[in-house]
């Protein structure tokens, strides 16, 4: 039996172990942080969504950016410093924004999204749907008649890729969800997208990866790998050797660091996100939502609501900006206006180091010449929506089976 070592606990790391040891792996898993860490698996906005099938990468974003930047409460922002990776990963960004790269990645990212919702409704029918699977779908609110007209051409495309979307009015809008009052003069309506309980979708990947036998090795963390020709014999780690046949490297933001032990270039950058849960919210909406011009993400987990949003690009650095958190409580105000300022108050702030990618596309199979390795990261905003279909096909490349999803694009070696 193949010993597989996976390198990250997170949500892809925990998926690419359930499937091999599905599959009659013998499956260890090593990770730098606690059992108790509460990275991006843990404090995202909860969202499955097959609406998003444009990539980060896409025409007009560098000039967007470059205008979010003049605000600190705006939804994206880079720390000033000198850094030749975050230039080199910029001029890959501006590169990677045009019409064409848009037109090969949205099948993809479709055909991702909805073989990983597949993913999602069998784990949820194995455990009684423990993790609140929701599926009534996600509104594109907004605020202007601009933006509505803007959203209202990205559902064209959508439903042209076979992603069903309704373009609702103020009025649709109170009758789909009448729990909440929103501000907004429509929205775009995706039924087929979904929200569930991260926290409680990762305790139940705990769970099944145990029964399993996976092996986890917490504040476990890889300093380098030992090699022997092709093959990757062992992770060193700061606990000793972990021997292996095969090694799978999700390590999330922390990926590109421990691939270029390995001889790999996997450009990326660590987008922090920040959420709010409140526990005692004012109100109760029923459907996820996401703030069209303010890009922030707002979900109902059970009798809480999660708000959260941005993408700071400051590096491995996961200290909390107050004016980035400042920016996502004032937008949650504008469209929703139950949900005041003092709702938040004494609210303590989750972060998140989100990998991304320069041309908004995971990075997933095998890489650089190595036989026995398998890369799977970059997921940037869409980890947990992707993490059943990367862990499965994460599998099948162990298994040496076609992969079920065409993976050209998303080929780790692709900046080498």
């Amino acid at each position: 039996m193949k010993e597989v070592v996976v390198i990250g606990a997170g949500v892809i790391g925990l998926c690419s172990a359930y499937y091999a040891a599905q599959r009659g792996f013998r499956v260890t898993v090593i990770d730098r942080s606690s059992d108790a860490h509460e990275g991006c698996s843990y404090g995202n906005a909860g969202m499955i969504v097959p609406s998003h099938f444009v990539p980060l990468a896409a025409p007009g974003a560098v000039m967007l950016g470059l205008k979010w930047m003049r605000n600190p409460e705006s939804p994206f922002w880079i720390k000033p410093r000198l850094d030749w990776e975050l230039v080199d990963w910029g001029m890959k960004f501006w590169r990677a924004s045009n019409a064409e790269h848009v037109k090969r990645a949205a099948p993809v990212l479709r055909d991702l999204h909805f073989a990983s919702r597949e993913c999602f409704e069998e784990l949820a029918a194995g455990c009684g749907n423990e993790f609140g699977l929701v599926r009534r779908g996600l509104l594109a609110l907004c605020k202007t008649e601009h933006a509505l007209e803007e959203e209202g051409r990205a559902a064209e495309e959508a439903r042209k890729l076979g992603v069903p979307a309704e373009v609702l009015n103020a009025r649709d809008l109170a009758k789909l969800d009448p729990g909440a009052k929103m501000d907004a003069v429509g929205a775009i309506y995706f039924p087929k997208d979904c929200h569930l309980t991260p926290g409680r979708f990762m305790a139940r990947m705990k769970r099944l990866v145990a029964d399993a036998g996976v092996k986890i090795f917490w504040e476990t963390e890889v300093t380098r790998v030992r090699k022997e020709g092709k093959r990757i014999r062992a992770a060193v780690t700061s606990k000793g050797e972990i021997a292996g046949d095969e090694f799978i490297l999700c390590g999330g933001s922390w990926s590109t660091v421990i691939g270029c032990e390995m001889g790999l270039k996997l450009p990326m950058q660590a987008g922090k996100g920040y959420s709010l849960t409140l526990e005692n919210p004012p109100a109760l909406p029923t459907i996820c939502s996401i703030l069209a011009e303010a890009r922030v993400a707002v979900t109902p987990m059970g009798n809480t609501v999660r708000v959260g949003g941005t993408m700071e690009m400051a590096g491995l650095n996961e200290d909390i900006n107050p004016a980035r958190v400042a920016g996502i409580v004032k937008a949650m105000s504008r469209y929703y206006p139950e949900f005041e300022g003092k709702y938040f108050e004494g609210v303590k702030p989750w972060r998140g180091l989100r990998p991304v990618s320069p041309d908004g596309l995971p990075y997933l199979g095998r890489a650089g010449g190595y036989e026995n390795l398998v890369v799977a990261t970059g997921h940037a905003m869409m980890g947990l929506s992707l993490g059943p279909i990367t862990g499965k096909l994460v599998g099948e490349i162990l298994a040496k089976q076609k992969p079920s999803v065409d993976l050209q694009l998303l080929n780790p070696d692709r900046y080498a």
